[in-house]
C-alpha cells in the first residue's frame, strides 16, 4: 500500500511539473542520475545537496564560527561578544540575533531537558542570568521566545498567546536596554502579527524603527508579513507597502526587490493561468529585484535573500540564464525564503537547482558560456 502511494504523488508530481518544464523547442525533461543527458549541477561547481547550510541565507563566517564554538561548549561569551562589535543599525546583527536564537530554540526541541539531562539552549539562559544588563542577550531572548511560540504552539491558543506575551515583555526590556537598536521593535513586528496588534499600534511600533533604521530591508521583511492578506491586511495593502519601499529606496538598497516578496506572499494555491510567472506584475517585480541586486553595495547580507527570491521566480519563469547567474552567487546556503517554508529546505532547493541546469543546458547553455 505505501509503495502504491508513492506512485500516486509521483505521478501527480509529474502532472504538475510537466507544463512547467515546456520550453519554445520542446521539452525539459527530468531523466534519473547517471543518465547519458543527465544535467549535472556539479559540472558548475555546485555544493552537493548534503553540503547545503540551511541555517543561513548567505555566509557569515565569524557567526558560524561562533555558533559552533558556543554550540560545542555551552558558554554564552563568544556570542556575546560577536553581538557587542556588530553595528546596530545594520543587517547583519537582525540576522546574528535571528540565528542565536533560533540555534538556542532548535537546541531546545532536540533536547527539552529531564530529570537527568540538562536542557538543550542552556548557553542562553545562562547570558541572560549573568548579563542581564546585556543588550544583545536582551535581544536574543525575545526572539527565542518568539521563535518558541511559532514553533510549539498554535497561533491563537492560549500557550502561543502566553508566549507572545511574554516575548513582548521581552522585546520592551530589550529596547530600554539599546535605545538607538532597531532590533528589538523588528522582533516585535513578529509579535504583533502574532497577537493581532490594531493597524494604529503596528504603525507605531514601525514608526520607532524608520526613525532608527529607514531602510532595513530586514525590518521591510518582517512587516510585509503584517500587511498581507494571510495575516492582517490585503493584497493591495502589502502591495501598496512594497511598492512604497521600493519608490523611496535609495541608490545601493536592496528594498527595490520588496514588490516581489509581495507577490511571493500571495502566490495563489494552485495556479491555473498559463503563463502566470511571465505576466507584467511578476515580471515586473523581478526586473526590480534584479536591479536590486545588481546595484546592492557588496557585502550587504540581504543580497543573499533576494537571490533566492530570484531563484525561485526565474526558474517558474524559464529564464534559465539568468536563474544560473543568481545561483553561482546564492549556492550553499539556503536559509532564506522561500526554500525554508519545505520540511527539507536543501532538497527543495536542489530540485531548483537541477531544473535551471536543465533547463540551461537544453538552450544550448554548458559551463563555458556561463559568465562567472
Amino acid at each position: 500500500m505505501e509503495i502504491l502511494w508513492v506512485l500516486i504523488a509521483l505521478l501527480m508530481i509529474g502532472f504538475v511539473l510537466l507544463p512547467f518544464l515546456r520550453r519554445r523547442r520542446g521539452a525539459v525533461g527530468l531523466v534519473p542520475p547517471g543518465h547519458p543527458d543527465a544535467a549535472d549541477p556539479a559540472n558548475y561547481g555546485f555544493a552537493r545537496q548534503e553540503e547545503l547550510d540551511i541555517r543561513m541565507p548567505g555566509p557569515d563566517q565569524d557567526l558560524l564560527d561562533v555558533l559552533d564554538v558556543v554550540q560545542r561548549t555551552q558558554d554564552h561569551r563568544a556570542a556575546q561578544q560577536l553581538l557587542a562589535g556588530t553595528p546596530a543599525d545594520g543587517e547583519q546583527r537582525w540576522q546574528r540575533v535571528q540565528a542565536f536564537a533560533g540555534a538556542a530554540s532548535l537546541e531546545l526541541a532536540q533536547r527539552p531537558g529531564g530529570v537527568s539531562e540538562t536542557p538543550g539552549g542552556q548557553w542562553l539562559r545562562v547570558w541572560r542570568s549573568e548579563a542581564p544588563k546585556d543588550a544583545g542577550g536582551a535581544a536574543v531572548h525575545a526572539e527565542f521566545l518568539v521563535q518558541q511560540a511559532w514553533r510549539t504552539a498554535a497561533p491563537g491558543s492560549d500557550e502561543f498567546r502566553i508566549i507572545m506575551e511574554e516575548a513582548k515583555a521581552a522585546c520592551g526590556e530589550a529596547a530600554l536596554l539599546a535605545p538607538g537598536d532597531p532590533v528589538p521593535y523588528i522582533v516585535e513586528l513578529s509579535v504583533a502579527r502574532g497577537l493581532g496588534y490594531s493597524q494604529q499600534e503596528f504603525e507605531q511600533v514601525w514608526l520607532k524603527i524608520l526613525d532608527r533604521a529607514p531602510v532595513h530591508m530586514g525590518a521591510h521583511l518582517a512587516a510585509l508579513h503584517y500587511w498581507c492578506e494571510k495575516w492582517h491586511g490585503s493584497r493591495q495593502q502589502a502591495y501598496d507597502f512594497a511598492e512604497a519601499a521600493a519608490a523611496r529606496a535609495p541608490q545601493g538598497s536592496l528594498l527595490a526587490a520588496m514588490p516581489l516578496f509581495a507577490v511571493f506572499e500571495h502566490l495563489p494555491e494552485v495556479n491555473l493561468v498559463s503563463g502566470f510567472y511571465q505576466s507584467e506584475v511578476v515580471s515586473k517585480a523581478i526586473h526590480g529585484a534584479l536591479h536590486a541586486v545588481h546595484s546592492a553595495r557588496p557585502g550587504d547580507p540581504m543580497a543573499a535573500h533576494v537571490r533566492h527570491m530570484l531563484i525561485f521566480f526565474l526558474v517558474r519563469a524559464e529564464r534559465w540564464a539568468e536563474a544560473m547567474s543568481q545561483l553561482i552567487q546564492a549556492d550553499g546556503h539556503v536559509g532564506a525564503l522561500p526554500w525554508t517554508l519545505s520540511p527539507d529546505p536543501a532538497a527543495e532547493f536542489a530540485v531548483y537547482r537541477a531544473l535551471a541546469v536543465a533547463g540551461y543546458e537544453a538552450n544550448g547553455g554548458s559551463p563555458a558560456t556561463l559568465p562567472h
